[in-house]
C-alpha cells in the first residue's frame, strides 16, 4: 500500500459561504489533526471570489489539499489540480454531495476524515465541457432550469426539500427540447426533458447514470426521452427506489468525444452550476488528477 497511501501534510481550504461549512469549519480542523493530519495552513473562505486563488495558492505549497464545499465548490476548483501529483480530498458540505457519494465517501464529517487519514490514492477521469473540465456529472434541462433560480435559502434552509419545492414551479414553465448526438461516425436525434451528461453515477445526489465510471475513460450521455415531464418525473422516482423500469424512460449514448446541439439551445449546469450552453464538444481527460479515496472492500 505504500504506493497509494495518502500525504499526512495538507491544507484545508473550506467554503464558509456554503450550506454546512460555516458551522463545520472548525470541527473539521479539530477532527483532522486529531487523525493525525499535519495541517501547514486552514482557511475558511467567506467570500466566493477569493476561493480559487486560495485553493491554488495551496496547491503550490502542500501535498494534499482538503477542500470542504458542495459540488459546485469542488468541481470548480478541480481543474487545478490538473499536470500536478497533488492530492484531492473533499469534505462533503453541500446539498447533494454527488461527487462524494459517486466515490464512496460518507457524508459525515468523521466517516470523510477517516477516508482522509486512512484511504488510498486513486486516480480519476474529468470530464470537459469545451474548455470546462468537471468532477462528476453535468446537465440540461429542467435541472439546470432549477439550479439557476432557487432562492439561495430554500438550498440552505431545506437543502433537497427545497430543491423539490421549486422544481415544481418551475415545471409550469419548462418545455421539451431535441437533442442530437454526435459521435464522429453517426449522429441522433431524440426529444427530451433532461439530459445527463456524467462522469460519475450520481446527480443531485441520487443514483441515475449507473454505469458511469470515474477511471471508465468514456462520457456517458443520459437522455431521458420523450416529452411530457410526467416521464421525467417517473424516471426519477423509478432511478431513486432502484425500480427496473427506469431503463425504459432513457437512450444512452457512450464515447470518448462526443457534440451535443439542442432545438432550442440549453443551458448546462455542470455540479451545480450553470457555467455553458449548447451546442458543446462533450470530451473526457483521462486519469487527470488524484483524489483521496476509500479503500476497496476486502
Amino acid at each position: 500500500m505504500a504506493g497509494t497511501s495518502l500525504p499526512r501534510k495538507a491544507i484545508l481550504v473550506v467554503n464558509a459561504h456554503s450550506r454546512r461549512g460555516r458551522d463545520a469549519f472548525e470541527e473539521a480542523v479539530e477532527k483532522l489533526t486529531a487523525a493525525g493530519i499535519d495541517l501547514i495552513d486552514s482557511h475558511a473562505v467567506k467570500n466566493p471570489e477569493i476561493m480559487e486563488p486560495v485553493v491554488k495558492a495551496a496547491i503550490t505549497k502542500a501535498p494534499m489539499v482538503i477542500l470542504g464545499g458542495g459540488d459546485g465548490t469542488l468541481s470548480s476548483n478541480v481543474d487545478h489540480f490538473m499536470g500536478t501529483r497533488k492530492v484531492f480530498a473533499i469534505l462533503p458540505m453541500g446539498t447533494a454531495n454527488s461527487f462524494a457519494r459517486t466515490l464512496g465517501i460518507p457524508l459525515d464529517i468523521d466517516g470523510a476524515v477517516a477516508v482522509i487519514a486512512n484511504g488510498r490514492r486513486r486516480r480519476i477521469d474529468l470530464g470537459r465541457i469545451d474548455g470546462d473540465y468537471f468532477a462528476n456529472a453535468a446537465a440540461m434541462g429542467l435541472s439546470p432550469l432549477i439550479a439557476d433560480s432557487v432562492p439561495r435559502y430554500l438550498k440552505r434552509y431545506f437543502g433537497i426539500i427545497g430543491y423539490l419545492i421549486w422544481a415544481v414551479r418551475c415545471a409550469f414553465r419548462f418545455r421539451p427540447f431535441r437533442l442530437t448526438v454526435d459521435d464522429g461516425k453517426a449522429r441522433a436525434t431524440v426529444w427530451a426533458t433532461e439530459v445527463r451528461i456524467a462522469n460519475g453515477r450520481h446527480l443531485g445526489g441520487v443514483e441515475l447514470v449507473e454505469d458511469a465510471a470515474l477511471d471508465s475513460g468514456e462520457i456517458i450521455v443520459q437522455a431521458v426521452t420523450g416529452r411530457h415531464l410526467g416521464r421525467l418525473a417517473w424516471n426519477w422516482f423509478a432511478a431513486l427506489f432502484k425500480l427496473s423500469s427506469r431503463e425504459a424512460t432513457v437512450t444512452e449514448f457512450h464515447g470518448r468525444k462526443l457534440k451535443l446541439d439542442t432545438r432550442p439551445s440549453q443551458n448546462i449546469s455542470i455540479d451545480g452550476e450553470v457555467a455553458a450552453k449548447t451546442p458543446v464538444t462533450v470530451t473526457v481527460a483521462r486519469q487527470a488528477v488524484t483524489v483521496a479515496a476509500p479503500n476497496p472492500p476486502d
